[in-house]
């Protein structure tokens, strides 16, 4: 694993003013997170659901291997009250069995700069004996990162709050 520049990031507090003094709002960093772990930086954000579409492999058909699903969220702080980014990202179906599973890359964009993650999302596809359910929490990689998350690693962990609204905890090593 490679260590995050402390140019890049910075203290905590750092981290915190950048964000707070970034024209399109604040972001929050809290380092007592469940999520975090020793000496971590750790983001919240509030994800809506602004845009979707699916690009299913039989139309008008079941779910199968392939289907794609394009995603675009208006991220908020840990408040809901300021907008300060947005996701864009994308899903592939992996399987339909037990509910199906997803391998998902996704962009966030944040004041001062991008945050990349990939990973699995299982459990996703919606019915379940005919019987809507919520999306599931997941986890997935930090791979990567532009301006202050240069070289980031760490995890995302999303949790479905609403309808068409996530909380986004980003935690990243140090």
């Amino acid at each position: 694993m490679r260590p995050i520049r402390a140019a890049c990031l910075g203290t905590a507090t750092a981290l915190v003013t950048l964000l707070a003094c970034t024209p399109v709002a604040s972001a929050a960093t809290n380092t007592d997170s469940a999520h975090a772990k020793g000496g971590d930086k750790v983001i919240t954000l509030i994800g809506h659901l602004a845009q979707q579409s699916r690009f299913p492999v039989n139309p008008g058909g079941p779910a199968a291997q392939g289907d794609r699903t394009v995603v675009r969220s208006i991220l908020f702080d840990e408040n809901d009250k300021i907008q300060v980014g947005e996701t864009d990202g994308f899903c592939t179906t992996t399987t339909v069995e037990n509910r199906g599973a997803e391998e998902c890359v996704v962009t966030y964009k944040l004041p001062g700069g991008q945050l990349t993650a990939q990973g699995m999302v299982f459990r996703i596809l919606n019915a379940q004996g005919g019987v809507a359910v919520p999306p599931p929490s997941f986890d997935n990689a930090i791979t990567g990162g532009t301006g202050v998350f240069d070289q980031a690693r760490g995890q995302v962990h999303a949790d479905t709050i609403g309808t068409g609204t996530r909380r986004f905890t980003i935690d990243l090593d140090r």
